[in-house]
């Protein structure tokens, strides 16, 4: 069985058991989450596509982890004006483990 979730403006197919990357969520670690967002359910029965969610779909997860990814630079620049600038991001995100999607 597989899902198709959105959150954090962004979809995931997940199945039961698998780790994924998502937005920062305000969960603590080792809190359940409810994505109730599903806008697909596949089975071997066939697959049901949600008008724009499936009714009464869920997806249960586990928060393993909230952190930070890899730094990224940006640089700046304009020519013949001696301006220049580097800038760093490191995006936050929750890490995710997928128990239980409920159709």
């Amino acid at each position: 069985m597989y899902a198709v979730i959105e959150t954090g403006g962004k979809q995931y197919k997940v199945a039961e058991g698998d780790v994924i990357f998502v937005e920062k969520m305000g969960a603590e670690e080792g809190a359940e989450v409810k994505f109730d967002k599903v806008i697909l359910v596949g089975d071997e029965n066939g697959v049901k596509v949600g008008t724009p969610v499936v009714d009464g779909a869920v997806v249960n997860g586990k928060v393993l982890r909230n952190a930070k990814g890899k730094k990224i630079y940006v640089m700046t620049y304009k020519p013949k004006k001696n301006e220049k600038r580097k800038l760093g991001h490191r995006q936050p995100y929750t890490k995710v483990e997928i128990t239980k999607i409920e159709a």
